[in-house]
C-alpha cells in the first residue's frame, strides 16, 4: 500500500515537471533572448525564424547576416536559445517518455492501421505513393475527418490543414466520410483549413504558415500535402534543373519534419509515380523524388489497385515495422476492410 502511494507521488511529480517544462517553452519568445528586441525579433520572424528552435539551429554567421548583430552578441543569443531548449544528448529512457506523446490517427481501416503500427503517427511524415485511383487522396480525406475525433476513438482531438496542389480536395467527400464516422458534417468542414497551392514556392510558404496558425491557437494535429511533388515536377523540367529541384524539395521536407516534431502533429503526403523501363521483372512503378523523398519519409506506403475493386497497401519503409501488405476498400463512408 505504501509502495503504491510512493509510486503515485512519483508519477504526479514527473507529470508536474513535464507541465512546467512545457509552460516554460510556451512562455519564452525571441525577445526573452539577450540582445533581441522587438525590431530584431520582427526581422527574424519575417525571415522565417520566429521561434527559439530555429534560432538555436543557426550558426553565428547566419544570425549576423539576418539580424545585424555583432559576432559576440550572436553567439550569446544562440547559446541562450540552446540552453533553454536543452538541445544536448539525453538518455534513451527520457526519449521513450517523449515517445508517449505520439498519437496514432486511424485511417478507418483496421488492416491499414495494423500495417502502420496503429495508425498514422504524429511527429512523423507518412508518404503514400501510387498511380491514379489507388486511394492516396481518399485516405487523406478520411484522415482529415478522423483527426477531429477524440483520442480514445482513434482521432487526435484537433484540426487538419490540407494543402491541395492538384485540385483534388472535395468538401462533398468530407461530408460523406463525416456522417460515416459520426462527426457532424458542418463541424468536420469547419475544422479543415484548405489552401490551393499555385506554385512550388507557394506550397513551401503555405507549409511555413501552419506554424502561424498553431500560434494563433488552432489545435492543428494533421498536415496533408496532396500531392508533394506535382508542382516541383511541373516547374523543374529536364536534367539540368534536377539538382535545383531536389535542393528545394529537401528544404520543403525539412520544414515539414520540423513542424511535425515541434508541434506533435502528423504529416501525410501523397506522391506521384513513374514507370522504370529498365526494370524487366516485377513491378516497374517507383515513386518520384528519388532518395531525397525516400530518406525524408518516416513511413512509406505503396498503394495499388487489387482484385474486385480492392486496394493493396504495401509498407515499403519504416523505422520500426516489418515490410508487409494489406487489402482495403474505398467506400462511400471512407476506407473499409469489407468488400
Amino acid at each position: 500500500m505504501a509502495e503504491e502511494k510512493e509510486l503515485e507521488k512519483e508519477q504526479v511529480k514527473v507529470k508536474e515537471e513535464k507541465e512546467q517544462e512545457k509552460e516554460k517553452e510556451i512562455e519564452l519568445t525571441l525577445t526573452d533572448l539577450p540582445g533581441i528586441g522587438e525590431v530584431i525579433a520582427k526581422k527574424l520572424t519575417e525571415a522565417g525564424y520566429g521561434d527559439l528552435i530555429s534560432v538555436a539551429a543557426l550558426s553565428p554567421r547566419e544570425l549576423i547576416s539576418l539580424a545585424g548583430l555583432t559576432e559576440t552578441a550572436a553567439r550569446k543569443v544562440i547559446q541562450a536559445a540552446r540552453k533553454v531548449l536543452d538541445l544536448g544528448f539525453t538518455s534513451a529512457t527520457k526519449f521513450l517518455e517523449k515517445r508517449q506523446e505520439v498519437i496514432k490517427i486511424t485511417t478507418g481501416s483496421k488492416n491499414l492501421n495494423e500495417l502502420l503500427g496503429g495508425g498514422v503517427e504524429t511527429k512523423a511524415i507518412t508518404e503514400a505513393f501510387g498511380s491514379y485511383g489507388s486511394g492516396k487522396t481518399q485516405i487523406g480525406h478520411v484522415l482529415a475527418v478522423s483527426t477531429q475525433m477524440p483520442i480514445e476513438k482513434g482521432g487526435a482531438g484537433g484540426m487538419a490543414v490540407y494543402i491541395d496542389t492538384e485540385g483534388t480536395f472535395r468538401p462533398e467527400r468530407i461530408k460523406q466520410i463525416a456522417k460515416s464516422l459520426g462527426v457532424k458534417p458542418e463541424d468536420a468542414l469547419k475544422n479543415i483549413l484548405v489552401a490551393r497551392a499555385l506554385s512550388s514556392d507557394h506550397q513551401m510558404l503555405l507549409a511555413e504558415k501552419v506554424v502561424d496558425l498553431i500560434r494563433e491557437g488552432n489545435p492543428i494535429k494533421l498536415l496533408i500535402v496532396d500531392s508533394l511533388i506535382s508542382l516541383f515536377r511541373a516547374e523543374f523540367t529536364g536534367r539540368g534543373t534536377l539538382a535545383d529541384r531536389q535542393q528545394k524539395l529537401n528544404k520543403h521536407l525539412h520544414t515539414l519534419h520540423k513542424i511535425a516534431d515541434s508541434y506533435n502533429l502528423a504529416v501525410y503526403v501523397t506522391n506521384q509515380v513513374m514507370s522504370r523501363p529498365d526494370i524487366l521483372f516485377g513491378d516497374p512503378t517507383v515513386a518520384i523524388g528519388g532518395h531525397i523523398v525516400g530518406h525524408a519519409s518516416t513511413f512509406r506506403i505503396y498503394l495499388r489497385k487489387g482484385k474486385k475493386d480492392s486496394r493493396v497497401a504495401k509498407l515499403i519503409d519504416s523505422p520500426n515495422l516489418p515490410d508487409s501488405e494489406c487489402v482495403f476498400f474505398i467506400k462511400e463512408g471512407g476506407v473499409s476492410d469489407k468488400e
